[in-house]
């Protein structure tokens, strides 16, 4: 066979880890020698054309080697013959946000912008060469950001017969994708040989390939990871194009091509290493917990509650932040399938961006507590609806109970009181007490007065927050004067504030405050406000709120029953089982030993209600030291796993923490609940969407096809939910049934050459002890038991309480009045409708709106807004929507009303309404004019 040159359209590109079995900085050397490269070649070859592997970073990570080549890059890229983003860079799907991927796509294709001066400058190309499986969302979410092809290679089922497919979304949306039949090196091999051999390799590519594309051009990926293609290739007189000219030369229409529906997790036609879900999870903690604090708490509360110059502030330390998260996002990054130099740095970015998030989250708290009151307490709601939940509080034993602004008690329970005497010692040098002191703290607290009450003793008082009235300078002159009046020795007495900490249970406006003043104490009452019912111990070992009772067994599993009458018994048997695979697939040994009956159960009650109940239940298993690919070992060591069992007043879940000191090696260990009901298919949560999955997955890819699956927020399957703090591996057992999620998998290699459960490696077989996550692993969810369907029993608004705790503020302010309860810029209602993200953005209120829910929805915003857009993903805004105001005509999509924030001079707007209808799983991105604050007081309506 002798193709005609047209039949084939060579695409030179890379395929660059950004870290992987190397970590980042010596990666990137090579990336810097591989583009030096590149861009030699075209330089010499007009006709030389270039993929960078869809993601922006790469190039970011070589300008600032070689920031000389900046303009010559750029140009390149706006002259059409170096493909650069869309993304900044190339994510797992699964193990992080839907919004963190919205921002990765933002921050590529803006990225790209900013590079070349000008917007469409990125490839318009969804391209998604590597990831481990793709999420049922991305259909739409590229689309969203104005893109009509997507371009992948794994996942894709055995159904799919050609090299392009109709993706339908979660929420319907069709793009036109591109697979990649050979994976994205399809062609390495063409260059590879002698030029008078071309011929023949390439009528054996156009062999393989035209099954898969009866007509047109077939693509050929030249490239291959971490390299350059050769150069001079366009002598071979072949065609050569970037990815994106050559998929959008193709009609963006899906029709006639073969359909695919939600998420690709297939390994029918390449391996999927889905065992990436549990490797190194403390990271999958971690990240979830970060991208929480950014999200969900940092960015909104900056918007609504700073003011001038820490709103500018904040944005910059939340823009660090959101870069340190997606690049953390890495398909070679948070899935721990690297060397553990690369698994180290790429915690140390996680635990950066959290840090960042808390920071600004310290910002606008401080703002907040310098208008409260000491011995009062600001509570932030990062919800948009109201809300009632626990927060804890520390308040002086005589002052220990709390009121609301209208003077009315809120229901609390007292948890424990503080010791008061924490030092005494003799000294023999009063002027040693400097050397103690470390500006304002003293024993991990914060002082607030000093006397001389007697000769020879100095006492100190601390507590959990000073007054703003300290002075360091004070007390060092009185230091000075007391040891200058009477030689040593002195008795320094360190007294804390007498202080009781208090569970209280307050309702807070949407996203708005609520603050609470101390007062005398009084006896605690006995239930909640209206409808929330008391903690009550129930039986020898358990609680019921009215909502949920739970009982622990003598194995130390628990039996829960709803008040709708679902039972589950067994619940939180702990299995251990061994592990001779590797980062990127589990494999139990041929001859596996399942260790799930402890040695030993002790019950411990902690609190007794009535706003919370808790226990601790310890139990101790001897498990098996370590494992071989044959067997485990006859040796053992013994682990105490610690669950901590908590239900709260007016939650109809079981807060549960798990946790351990992880001792053995080359193992998994997993937590199981029996369900209340049979169940052959689960659903659940995760970037932006619920989606259904049964008890096997597809084969044929090369790799044992587990049934394994990933869950972000819930997963329920037979009446059982599970409410979740990060993304974590889980499966639906037949047998029982049962769910069991995965605590902690340890395992030894990146990369098993001889992988079990694996033909091929999936990378070098490097060591990786830090993969074997010794030391302490904890693990935090819920459990809750409701009648399905999943939607009717509100799990994703359940997610979402559990997720995102109400913040309380102490107060610092020596006096201020109380202000009242404040609403903020918008509440939200809507069946199955969530707030993914709020963030100010050129002066608008940005808000992301899903409807999680799988029948048509309706989202009701109210709030102080004048005019509603909608926009897409990337910024742009679209569309007016309809309004309805309470005090002016309503705003029609053709009211010439431009949308622009008011004056700071202007008067309060006026209440709006937005009412919009969704679809199932629709993403909306609105922009809202709405008066954002102009000083730290925060929002005012």
């Amino acid at each position: 066979m002798n193709p005609d040159a047209r039949d084939i359209v060579v695409v030179p590109h890379t395929h660059w880890d950004r870290e992987w079995y190397l970590p980042f900085q010596r990666f990137r050397l090579g990336l810097v020698r591989m583009l030096d490269e590149v861009l030699e070649t075209m330089a010499a070859d007009p006709g030389y054309r270039f993929t960078m592997d869809g993601q922006l970073a790469a190039l970011e990570d070589y300008l600032e080697i070689r920031p000389e080549r900046r303009g010559e890059l750029a140009g390149l890229i706006a002259e059409g013959r170096l493909a650069a983003g869309p993304w900044l860079i190339l994510a797992d799907e699964f193990l992080c946000s839907g919004e963190t991927l919205v921002r990765n796509l933002e921050y590529g294709v803006r990225g790209v912008a900013a590079l070349t001066g000008g917007a469409g400058a990125a490839m318009r190309v969804g391209y998604l060469p590597d990831q481990f499986g793709h999420c049922a969302q991305m259909p739409q979410i590229l689309a969203l950001a104005g893109l009509e092809h997507a371009c992948v290679w794994r996942g894709v089922p055995a159904g799919v017969d050609r090299d392009a497919f109709a993706w339908t979304g979660a929420d319907g949306t069709v793009i036109r994708t591109q697979y990649l039949p050979g994976g994205y090196g399809n062609a390495v091999a063409l260059f590879g040989g002698p030029a008078e051999g071309l011929p023949d390799r390439l009528a054996a590519f156009a062999a393989a390939m035209r099954p898969w594309r009866p007509e047109g051009p077939m693509l050929a990926m030249y490239g291959a990871d971490h390299s350059a293609p050769a150069a001079g290739i366009t002598a071979a007189g072949l065609r050569l194009a970037t990815l994106g000219e050559y998929v959008t030369a193709q009609p963006p229409s899906a029709e006639g091509l073969p359909v695919v529906r939600g998420e690709l997790r297939s390994h029918a036609r390449a391996n999927i290493l889905p065992g990436v879900l549990s490797a190194r999870v403390p990271a999958k903690a971690a990240m979830a917990r970060a991208e929480r604090v950014v999200t969900r708490y940092a960015e909104p509360l900056a918007t609504l509650w700073l003011g001038g110059s820490g709103r500018g502030a904040a944005a910059t330390l939340l823009d660090m932040a959101w870069r340190r998260l997606i690049a953390c996002s890495g398909h070679d990054s948070v899935t721990g399938c690297g060397a553990d130099d690369t698994a180290q740095q790429v915690e140390a970015r996680i635990a950066e961006a959290g840090q960042i998030g808390q920071a600004v989250v310290d910002m606008v708290a401080a703002s907040l507590a310098a208008r409260t009151p000491r011995g009062a307490i600001t509570v932030v709601n990062p919800a948009p609806y109201e809300r009632s939940g626990l927060v804890l509080a520390d308040l002086p034993e005589n002052r220990a109970r709390l009121v609301d602004a209208d003077g009315a008690p809120v229901p609390l329970q007292r948890l424990e009181l503080a010791p008061t005497l924490l030092d005494e010692t003799v000294m023999d040098d009063l002027t040693r007490l400097l050397g103690r002191v470390h500006e304002r703290e003293l024993f991990g607290f914060e002082i607030l007065s000093w006397e001389v009450a007697e000769p020879g003793v100095f006492t100190v008082v601390v507590g959990r927050h000073a007054a703003s009235a300290y002075e360091y300078a004070d007390l060092r002159a009185a230091v000075l004067e007391a040891a200058a009046s009477r030689p040593g020795p002195w008795t320094v007495r360190t007294l804390a504030e007498p202080v009781v900490t208090v569970a209280a249970l307050v309702t807070v406006p949407p996203l708005g405050r609520a603050t609470l003043t101390s007062a005398a104490w009084a006896p605690p009452v006995g239930r909640g406000p209206a409808g929330i019912g008391a903690v009550a111990p129930a039986g020898g070992r358990g609680a019921g709120n009215g909502l949920l009772t739970v009982a622990i067994e003598d194995d130390g599993t628990l039996t829960l029953r709803s008040r709708d009458g679902l039972e589950a018994r067994g619940v939180g048997r702990i299995v251990d089982g061994g592990d001779a695979g590797d980062t990127y697939n589990h494999a139990p040994p041929a001859r596996d030993r399942l260790v799930s009956a402890p040695a030993w159960v002790k019950v411990e009650e902690v609190c007794r209600g009535p706003l919370v109940w808790a226990a601790e239940i310890v139990r101790e298993y001897s498990w098996p030291r370590s494992s071989t690919p044959e067997e485990r070992s006859a040796e053992t060591v013994p682990v105490v796993v610690t669950t901590r069992a908590e239900l709260r007043a007016g939650e109809p879940f079981l807060r549960l923490e798990v946790g351990f000191d992880n001792r053995a090696l080359d193992h998994r260990v997993r937590w199981h609940a029996p369900l209340p009901a049979p169940a052959a298919e689960s659903y659940a949560a995760g970037q932006f969407a619920v989606v259904r999955r049964g008890t096997t997955a597809e084969g044929g890819g090369g790799e044992r096809p587990l049934p394994t699956f990933p869950a972000e927020s819930f997963v329920t399957a037979g009446g059982l939910a599970l409410l979740l703090d990060q993304a974590t591996e889980y499966e639906l057992i037949p047998d029982g049934p049962e769910l069991a999620i995965t605590l902690v998998r340890s395992v030894g290699h990146l990369s098993r050459n001889r992988n079990p459960y694996r033909d091929e490696p999936a990378g070098p077989e490097v060591a990786t002890p830090g993969a074997q996550c010794p030391g302490p692993i904890t693990t935090r969810f819920a459990v809750h038991l409701h009648t399905p369907p999943w939607h009717e029993a509100a799990l994703p608004h359940l997610a979402e309480d559990y997720r995102h705790d109400l913040l309380a503020v102490p107060g610092t302010a020596p006096s201020a009045p109380t202000p009242a309860p404040l609403t903020g810029p918008l509440s939200l209602t809507g069946e199955g409708v969530v707030l993914a993200a709020l963030r100010e953005r050129d002066g608008l209120l940005e808000a992301r709106l899903v409807a999680e829910h799988p029948s048509p929805t309706e989202a009701v915003l109210t709030g102080p807004f004048t005019a509603a857009h909608r926009a897409d993903i990337v910024g742009a805004t679209g569309d007016a929507l309809p309004l309805t105001l309470t005090t002016t005509p309503p705003v029609t999509a053709d009211s010439p009303e431009p949308l622009e924030r008011p004056a700071p001079s202007s008067p309060p707007a006026p209440m709006s309404e937005l009412r919009l209808p969704l679809r199932p799983f629709e993403i909306v991105t609105l922009h809202l004019a709405t008066p954002l604050p102009a000083d730290p007081d925060g929002f005012r309506p």
